[in-house]
């Protein structure tokens, strides 16, 4: 038995089954002349819509109020017969009629719903004919026409037949409704131009809202519902069709536009005021959501989000999405529903998979990283090394403009949502919220990047945080104070509960968030928010991205120095090997150009000019932020905190997570390394401030890398980039205020503390740190005002003694291993150079020594560079000031390391030190040299330091003193000024040597016989004319060669004036006639005891 049912029965379910979803679209009664028998329900009435607001498109369709007449006579208004213009006007506007001869006198166009003329005769038989057609019946009139199928024409019914060939091809309901919607706007328009009185004006347009919201009811159920009524086959209906209007609104997005006939299709200009009456007719009810709903679904998910081209995709596909959700959101209705949707912050969602699944995700993601979008890569970067700067520049300005205007309609749209209501502000806090909390994993040490968000979705979502922040960053900080400064304690939006604590450990830190929420306190402001979420987007996000930029270097230059080992070792050449080395060096070469385009890549977002002036904005705001936390007056940065900090730290500042300063100081090395110039405009002395502030107050931080970062942000400050011979900091550093008194200073007090870090890699921190502060010591040498807060700190004896104690200690290793690990290149060298015997030696014997060769030239660099920039610091201090260095602690040391590194210098080891390519380790050994004759010089008039030299019995000889005269006289290291200064400096070590011989023969000398600045027996002494004190000739003759002032009164002297002292002479004389050994340099003239015209021969190193 066929169990199937009976067609008719089938169809009429189906009819019934429209007609009750139906029920719920409002529907004006049939008026009482005309009573509507038909068995279907009741549908409730539209309710009435309060006038829009300004963020709805205007509604041509609301009721307007006729416009206020000018001053010119207006014409009598005309009498509007409302019953003829009811007929025509739903008939036009359906395009539907129950008049057969009309149809067919128009050309079928409007459709002849027979079947509803015969049901409304046969209710109504006493009815005029043909039936006219009103407001009253439009809800049956839209029913019938859309069960107008026009495949369904049966043999019975050939009359029909024309009706239904004259249908629109392929037309949807949509479509059609669409139509209806449009002619109903034309209708309004004719009807508003024309002169009648305002009764019959406002009854008409009265008819016309009921007919409008009749059709957006039945165009907003079939998206929800698109196959309640017969449908074309092979066409999209639904939600696709208003999604592809929504893309038409780009142009730029042409394969995406709608091909529909323009009578059915939503003009760019109509699409605006058809999502608005949707709302006005949904919203009232809660149906918004399942009308539009799909709608943005389906377009947030559209598919061109996915090319592989991205932003760099020729269809820009994505602009038309983008254009479809910023007209959607200029709704307000619309604004606040799609926050509602279960997809904005899908809670099944993890890190990796939030961009994909939640709502704006998709969007967001759209950028120019290699690891999502290699496409990018592989067609703007690719080949980098055969691509000139103006063809990567290009690609950059092309990229970077398509990602300004991506993340400016982003803005926007996030800004509808925060602005349109109190509830959809805090689902877009959520969603950052949300996506901060999933992705703590990226500041890991070991980043699985399956496992967290791409670099792309966060750096774009850090773009619109910084946006949101742009407001209350004002030059003046006038809104600085509503930052609370508890935040992180009154609300859980930002989770730092795992994170380490400036100054506080974990229990400290818990113990706070219970005081903070036991005391009460307003709920945080948005401000608030989007200030600690913008930090916390930043740590999480950008810094995230930068470590990763950061790893490309190292991996690039990894492979280099691969590349530079296969490259440089050419015995495979010729072999049967050679084959498979070439190979193995053009994938090196690939590799290496890989990471290059990925850099490239990486470059286009995080260095963008744009995006980094508005980092540094927020950089500058946060640091001063931070600064008027630890202000004991709470008014940074007006007027300037006071430095050094009290010793007491606030508790608010002690529990800030650790990254508040680490990020900052982290952002800014980044530039500093990669686009110093981006500090032309803003941010110095804000950094300035910042820095000086917690090293001259160390004990507000307790990691003690952070501060080293810190200090190295000031020496990146000081490097030279383009024409900036001074760096980014140079000038400031020298005319600063702040700078001017507390640099030095904070120098000095950080170069003793970095003695200690804690670290198993405190031994290798210390020489890093010290390094910079080296150089940033030199960059800032010529200014008086350094050089007087040196000597102002030279006051502080024990400190300073410290301070010159380590840099001592630092000196004497750094140019020992220097000198040391030189020295085993050269005998590596010497060995392979060697070719016979080498090629003898076994192979692993060769492998290991050319390791040990590769290991020993990374060394000795570093080495060598950190030797010569503390000789440096020591020579630019012994220059201003002396005192410090004579003390008994210090000075025999001092005089011991010079002498040794002197003998290693220009004595018989030097052959050791001749080594290939000494630029290739730094090591400029006249460089070296200048540097420590220029020491002595400093000292050359301390006594103690003359006797300490003498004193040094291990390396000084006065033959090394003569050498090195030599290599400075011929490579014009040194002047001859210097030069003779040297030599009596050398002539005074030796007659110290000699009276040191002779107390111990003799005892201690008198007094008298003693040299007042050298404390060694006067040879010839001579009266100073107007100080009347006594010196030895070749003392005094020494200092005139620096000073022409008698050093006692300063008063104007030449050597000339000088007054001998026979007598004293005499008793001298007598005095070391009584000697055992009589052949010291007190037995000879003076300009016999050292020969500074000694040829060195040409065979050192220094001459190499």
């Amino acid at each position: 038995m066929n169990d199937a049912p009976n067609p008719q029965e089938e169809a009429d379910r189906i009819r019934s089954k429209r007609l009750a979803k139906l029920s719920s679209a409002p529907r004006t009664p049939t008026p009482a002349a005309e009573p509507s028998t038909t068995p279907t329900p009741k549908p409730k009435p539209a309710t009435p819509k309060p006038a829009p607001t300004p963020a709805q498109a205007p509604s041509p369709s609301s009721s307007v109020r006729p416009s206020t007449p000018s001053k010119k006579p207006q014409a009598t208004p005309a009498k509007l017969d409302v019953v003829n213009w009811e007929h025509e006007t739903v008939g036009s506007v359906l395009r539907v009629t129950l008049d057969r001869d009309y149809a067919e006198r128009h050309g079928w166009e409007p459709v002849w719903l027979k079947h509803l003329q015969e049901e409304l005769e046969s209710e109504n038989p006493e009815a005029p004919r043909p039936l006219r057609l009103n407001i009253g019946m439009a809800d049956r009139l839209l029913i019938s026409r859309l069960e107008v199928d026009p495949e369904g024409a049966s043999e019975e019914d050939l009359e029909y037949m024309a009706v239904l060939a004259s249908l629109p091809a392929g037309q949807t309901v949509f479509e059609y409704l669409v139509g209806c919607w449009k002619r109903h706007n034309t209708a309004r328009a004719m009807l508003l131009k024309r002169n009648y009185a305002p009764q019959d004006l406002q009854q008409a347009l009265g008819l016309l809202d009921k007919l409008k919201d009749l059709i957006i009811s039945y165009a907003g159920l079939t998206l929800q519902e698109p196959e309640m009524f017969k449908q074309p086959p092979g066409k999209p209906i639904g939600p696709p069709e208003l999604v592809a209007s929504l893309l038409s609104l780009s142009t730029l997005s042409g394969p995406l536009v709608s091909s529909a006939p323009s009578d059915s299709a939503l003009s760019d200009s109509e699409v605006p005021q058809f999502l608005a009456d949707l709302a006005q007719r949904f919203e009232p009810d809660d149906e918004l959501i399942d009308v539009l709903g799909p709608v943005v679904r389906q377009l947030c998910f559209h598919e061109s989000l996915q090319r592989p081209g991205s932003v760099g995709g020729a269809d820009s596909g994505w602009r038309g999405v983008v254009a479809g959700l910023e007209v959607l959101v200029s709704v307000k209705a619309i604004a606040v529903m799609i926050p509602k949707l279960p997809e904005w912050n899908p809670a099944h969602a993890s890190a990796p998979t939030f961009e994909r699944v939640s709502l704006m995700g998709p969007l967001m993601r759209l950028s120019v990283f290699d690891r999502e979008w290699p496409a990018i890569t592989q067609t703007y970067f690719s080949n980098p090394e055969k691509r000139s700067r103006a063809d990567v520049d290009s690609s950059n300005a092309s990229l970077r403009g398509t990602l300004k205007s991506l993340q400016s309609s982003l803005f926007q749209i996030f800004n509808a949502f925060v602005r349109v209501s109190p509830e959809s502000r805090e689902a877009v806090l959520q969603y950052f919220s949300r996506v901060v909390s999933l992705n703590v994993k990226r500041r890991g040490m070991q980043v699985e990047f399956d496992t967290v968000a791409s670099d792309g979705f966060l750096v774009n979502l850090q773009t619109l945080l910084l946006r949101f922040a742009e407001p209350f960053m004002d030059a003046t900080y006038s809104k600085i104070d509503r930052i609370d400064p508890l935040y992180l304690a009154r609300s859980n939006r930002v989770d730092v509960t795992e994170e380490t604590r400036l100054k506080a450990t974990s229990e400290e830190a818990a113990e706070w968030v219970k005081e903070v929420q036991a005391s009460g306190g307003p709920s945080p402001n948005f401000i608030s928010e989007i200030f600690y979420l913008t930090a916390a987007m930043n740590h999480y996000g950008l810094m995230g991205t930068i470590q990763t930029y950061d790893d490309f270097q190292k991996q690039a230059d990894e492979i280099q120095r691969h590349l530079d080992t296969l490259q440089g070792d050419t015995s495979w050449q010729g072999t049967p090997n050679q084959p498979r080395v070439e190979a193995a060096i053009e994938a090196t070469k690939n590799e290496l150009a890989k990471v290059h385009a990925q850099q490239f890549a990486a470059q286009v977002q995080i260095l963008d000019p744009e995006y980094v002036f508005r980092q540094i904005g927020f950089i500058n705001f946060f640091e001063t932020w931070i600064l008027r936390l630890v202000d004991p007056k709470h008014t940074h940065p007006k007027p300037t905190l006071s430095i050094p900090l009290p010793q007491e730290i606030p508790k608010v500042f002690r529990m800030l997570p650790e990254y508040f300063l680490e990020d900052v100081v982290e952002y800014l090395l980044f530039l500093m390394r990669n686009t110093p110039q981006s500090f032309d405009l803003s941010g110095r002395n804000e950094l300035v401030i910042w820095a000086l502030t917690f090293l001259r107050s160390t004990w507000y931080i307790k990691n003690p890398f952070l501060k080293a970062k810190i200090n190295e942000v000031i020496f990146f400050g000081t490097l030279a980039y383009g024409r900036e011979q001074n760096g980014v900091l140079g000038n400031i550093l020298n005319t600063h205020p702040v700078a001017l008194k507390h640099l030095m200073p904070a120098m000095m007090s950080f170069y003793c503390e970095v003695e200690q870090t804690g670290a198993s890699s405190q031994f290798y921190d210390k020489f890093n740190a010290r390094r910079n502060i080296a150089y940033i010591l030199k960059a800032i040498w010529n200014n008086p005002t350094h050089r007087e807060a040196l000597n102002n700190e030279a006051h502080n004896v024990e400190k300073f003694v410290r301070f010159v104690n380590l840099m001592m200690n630092d000196v004497t290793y750094l140019l020992d291993e220097s000198l040391s690990e030189l020295t085993q290149i050269h005998d590596i060298q010497q060995e392979m150079a060697n070719q016979a015997v080498w090629n003898t030696k076994p192979q692993q014997y060769r492998r290991e020594r050319e390791g040990t060769l590769r290991q020993l030239e990374r060394h000795a660099s570093g080495y060598i560079t950190l030797g010569r920039s503390t000789v440096n610091l020591l020579k630019i201090f012994t220059a201003e000031t002396k005192r410090p260095f004579m003390m008994p602690e210090i000075v025999d040391r001092l005089a011991a390391m010079l002498n040794y590194n002197l003998d290693a210098l220009v004595g018989p080891r030097t052959e050791n030190l001749k080594v290939k390519d000494k630029e290739k380790y730094r090591f400029d050994p006249r460089a070296l040299l200048s540097d420590i004759f220029q020491v002595y010089l400093n000292l050359s008039d301390q006594g103690e330091f003359v006797r300490a030299v003498a004193g040094e019995g291990r390396s000084y000889k006065k033959e090394l003193f003569e050498r090195a005269a030599g290599h400075a006289r011929r490579h014009h290291m040194k002047t001859e000024d210097e030069i003779e200064k040297l030599r009596l400096f050398v002539v005074k070590v030796e007659e110290m040597k000699a009276t040191m011989e002779a107390e111990d023969d003799l005892g201690d000398a008198p007094d008298e016989f003693l040299d007042p600045l050298m404390f060694s027996l006067m040879r010839d002494p001579v009266i100073l004319p107007s100080s009347r004190t006594v010196i030895d000739r070749s003392t005094i003759k020494a200092h005139l060669l620096s000073d022409t002032k008698d050093p006692f009164n300063r008063v104007p002297l030449t050597l000339d004036e000088v007054i001998p002292n026979v007598e004293l002479k005499a008793k001298i004389d007598a005095f070391l006639a009584q000697r055992a050994n009589k052949n010291t340099a007190l037995d000879v003239p003076e300009e016999q005891i050292v020969n500074m015209d000694v040829d060195t021969g040409g065979t050192m190193e220094l001459d190499g």
